[in-house]
């Protein structure tokens, strides 16, 4: 069979008058092509019909294909137990020909952004060499889609707060923001819904309004629509970590920002290898101004003081103030320090520990500088002041101390100053009471010493009692 071309030859040459024997000489063709193309009477390509010797079995292999879930392996066994018996790639040339669990193809195209219109952000888990250790972190990556310029850093952990915490950065750097950030449907910034459907978090809608700009989730396996910022992962993955070394995560972020300014700087064959900060001079004028003041980003919890004078955060023990033990605290994350809060006032502020490293931070004004009794000093350890204070109340404080000092030994000193926290919270007649109860039953827990105290000062500051007729007065 000839092309078009051909067949258009052989039509204009016979019109020209040539015979047979001369169009196929002067085409280089046979006698016979030149003889069946005339009788087509058409220089139009006829469609190739081939039979197949599964036509008469089309529905069949429809019925099949369904009950077999689209495998079609088990469809070519069962044809055969049923004795059609055909080769496979007659099968699946056949159900290729009529369409048969054929997913249509679709062009992938590309995107065109203008400067300003949009940016893509994403993360993706890494294994790193952290001070010898081998470490997982997520790597976070924001890219302005028009420059093509690139901010990444990497995390212990990806959430929320280093998902604002990441973005304030990359904004920062950026100078501005694009009028629109193309993300995952992770649940990191979408609260519900998929792709265009997506709500985000209100934390993280308050983050963009805050930067003027709006998320937009790309549809489920789109991911062609988020590739500016898929593929600089690869590159960071065996550009950036191989041949470096890096002591801590501090360390990490260091290099990787420093990476970050040489690849803005390098010309890309994508861009006719202009350079991506050459584009994003042009870029910036169009990208939304950062706001006038960009909050630290931090995240605020809720904590008790416990007997030793520590708060926990993500299994981290910070030490805070003696006076504190027992309280209920407020303790502010930032990305690089925590903050212990008593009525909205800053009492402690740590250096922060990497999350879930069990680690205890101790600031020296709150380690011990008494002595403590052992057998090498010998002697009782000196009594603290607040000791003397509660002893002097009565002979019920007295005896209390002294149980708690049997049965908790150098602990108790911690349990000591939350006595005292008691002391002066409540009213003294009402406490001694409780304590001398307290001897009675050998009980040295101060939560539940508390409780009985609220108990007992319920009566005595609060009337408590109901009406036994609704239409009578108060009583007296």
């Amino acid at each position: 069979m000839k092309d078009e071309a051909t067949r258009v030859a052989i039509f204009r040459l016979r019109r020209e008058g040539h015979g047979i024997k001369a169009i196929a000489r002067l085409l280089a063709i046979s006698k016979n092509t030149v003889k069946r193309v005339l009788d087509h009477g058409s220089s139009a390509v006829p469609e190739l019909a081939r039979a197949s010797s599964l036509d008469e079995h089309l529905d069949r292999v429809r019925e099949l294909f369904l009950r077999c879930k689209g495998n079609r392996v088990r469809v070519h066994e069962e044809l055969a137990a049923n004795g059609i018996t055909v080769a496979y790639t007659t099968l699946t040339d056949f159900c290729r020909a009529h369409q048969i669990g054929v997913v249509p193809k679709e062009r992938a195209g590309r995107y065109h952004f203008g400067p300003g219109e949009e940016m893509q952000f994403d993360t993706s888990p890494h294994t790193v060499e952290l001070g010898g250790q081998s470490r997982k972190l997520q790597c976070a990556s924001l890219t302005l889609c028009y420059s093509r310029l690139l901010f990444a850093q990497c995390y212990p952990t990806f959430n929320r707060f280093y998902a604002k915490v990441f973005l304030v950065e990359a904004l920062t750097y950026f100078g501005g923001a694009a009028r629109r950030c193309v993300i995952d449907n992770s649940s990191v910034v979408i609260a519900q819904g998929t792709g265009r459907n997506a709500i985000p978090a209100p934390e993280m809608a308050a983050l963009a309004e805050r930067f003027g700009f709006v998320f937009l989730a790309h549809d489920l396996g789109d991911k062609n629509r988020s590739g500016r910022v898929e593929r600089p992962f690869h590159y960071i993955e065996n550009n950036f970590y191989p041949g470096r070394t890096f002591a801590d995560r501090v360390d990490l972020n260091r290099q990787l920002l420093v990476w970050c300014n040489q690849v803005n700087g390098k010309p890309k064959q994508v861009l006719k290898h202009a350079k991506p900060i050459e584009l994003f001079a042009a870029e910036r004028p169009a990208l939304q101004p950062l706001p006038p003041f960009v909050p630290e980003v931090y995240a605020l919890h809720v904590r008790t003081v416990d007997l030793e004078g520590y708060v926990v955060l993500h299994t981290n023990r910070y030490s805070t103030e003696t006076e504190l033990i027992s309280r209920q605290v407020e303790v502010r994350e930032t990305k690089d320090r925590v903050q212990v809060l008593f009525r909205h006032r800053v009492v402690t502020e740590h250096a922060r520990a990497e999350d879930g490293a069990g680690a205890r931070l101790t600031l020296p004004a709150h380690r011990h500088t008494g002595r403590t009794y052992t057998k090498k000093t010998g002697g009782p350890a000196p009594r603290l002041p607040e000791e003397a204070t509660l002893r002097a109340q009565g002979p019920e404080f007295v005896a209390f101390i002294d149980a708690l000092k049997a049965s908790q030994g150098g602990r108790a000193r911690r349990t000591l100053l939350a006595l005292h926290r008691l002391f002066l919270d409540y009213p003294t007649e009402p406490l001694r009471r409780v304590l001398g109860e307290a001897q009675r039953f050998h009980l040295t827990d101060l939560e539940r010493i508390e409780r009985m105290l609220l108990r007992r000062l319920s009566g005595d500051l609060f009337r408590i009692g109901t009406r036994a007729n609704p239409d009578a007065g108060d009583e007296p």
